[in-house]
């Protein structure tokens, strides 16, 4: 990592995607990005992709983390990357997904660009270790 890159401060937007009412895990998240150093915006609940692809263009985000626990990731999580590609954000925006993912789901969603998915149990150290290695240079 640059000595530029660690001085810059990591700009970071924690989405709720759907219908998806559980916010525990995006809240615990954003904290510890905070705590980590890295700025957070929070979608608040029910977003839709169109909303999380203006709030990402808007404030201009690094990183895109996307909560989700529906169910629905493979209908909402696309949407999101079409918008993003429509904006020209998409190559200079790491996406990440956490929540409920099946097993069986997550090489097509890597396939489509989403750079990591962190499951029930990740670790904070961890999931905040790869945003450091991983966001992009601007």
């Amino acid at each position: 990592m640059s000595t530029e890159q660690e001085q810059r401060t990591i700009r970071c937007l924690v989405a709720k995607v759907g219908l998806d009412g559980h916010d525990r895990g995006a809240h615990v998240i954003a904290r510890a990005f905070r705590d980590a150093g890295f700025e957070v915006i929070y979608s608040g609940l029910h977003k839709s992709p169109d909303e999380i692809v203006q709030a990402a263009v808007q404030e201009d985000v690094d990183v895109i983390g996307i909560s989700i626990l529906s169910g629905a990731h493979n209908t909402l999580v696309p949407k999101v990357i079409d918008g993003l590609k429509e904006y020209d954000a998409f190559e200079d925006t790491l996406l990440l997904v956490g929540g409920i993912v099946p097993e069986e789901d997550r090489a097509d969603l890597r396939e489509m660009g989403v750079a990591e998915i962190f499951g029930p149990g990740a670790s904070m150290e961890e999931t905040i270790e790869f945003v450091r290695e991983n966001a992009p240079e601007r």
